[in-house]
């Protein structure tokens, strides 16, 4: 693909890991569609993305809307499609309540068929496209808290790779991107000082650039990212 050219949709987009891929391909030209629920954080990422000279679409949507998402993604035509938005509420399973674990499963999993069932028929008709969705270590390493969490991430993983085998002989690459704890304001945490050993935003961006980045023969298609700096206290929540 060349670079100049190349549209990515990002889910997610205003804060944290969907902000930072963003910007990561509006610095090498991509035009960038943006997609989150609050139009305001949408125009303030607009600002950004315009100042590095890319070309910029936001759409206010909450992915976990079936209806809305069809309507709102008909006539939309990427090379790129980035499914960030994340749901995570991280706490023992008999504290969960029923519209947490309803949230969760459909940010984190009906999501993906909504966005993704969207835009993949446009890629497919092409021969040509990448759906590159964000997973966690969570999905495969267990963690007090992340029954619906972990199960949700798990989840991203098994769909992917069947999605993969599905589309694959259509020229359309299917990729997920696991990372580890990452310092973001995610599931309503503060980022503060001693989150410094985790993996930033922007390191999570990078991975997402190097497995969109490749050549049209070749898929990356899981790529489990971890910081090297280990916690004061030697253990570290899986994101």
């Amino acid at each position: 693909m060349a670079s100049t050219t190349s549209s990515i949709l990002v889910t997610g987009a205003s804060r944290g890991i969907g902000r930072a891929i963003a910007l990561r391909f509006a610095r090498e030209g991509w035009s960038i569609v943006g997609v989150a629920r609050k139009q305001s954080e949408l125009d303030a990422l607009g600002a950004e993305v315009r100042a590095l000279g890319a070309s910029y679409r936001a759409i206010a949507l909450d992915v976990a809307d079936g209806a809305a998402v069809a309507t709102a993604l008909r006539d939309v035509d990427v090379d790129v499609l980035v499914n960030n938005a994340g749901a995570g509420i991280l706490k023992p399973f008999v504290d969960l309540t029923a519209e947490e674990w309803h949230q969760m499963v459909d940010v984190n999993v009906n999501a993906l068929f909504h966005v993704t069932r969207a835009v993949l028929p446009g890629m497919m008709a092409r021969n040509s496209g990448h759906v590159c969705t964000i997973g966690s270590i969570g999905g495969r390493s267990v963690f007090a808290g992340g029954t619906c969490y972990g199960a949700t991430k798990a989840f991203v993983t098994a769909w992917a790779e069947n999605l993969m085998i599905e589309v694959r002989e259509r020229g359309v690459k299917v990729s997920v991107v696991m990372p580890g704890a990452v310092a973001t304001e995610f599931s309503g945490h503060t980022v503060r000082e001693q989150d410094q050993w985790k993996l930033k935003p922007d390191d999570v961006a990078e991975a997402v650039a190097r497995v969109v980045l490749t050549p049209p023969n070749v898929l990356i298609h899981r790529l489990e990212v971890r910081t090297l700096t280990v916690p004061a206290s030697g253990r570290g929540q899986s994101r």
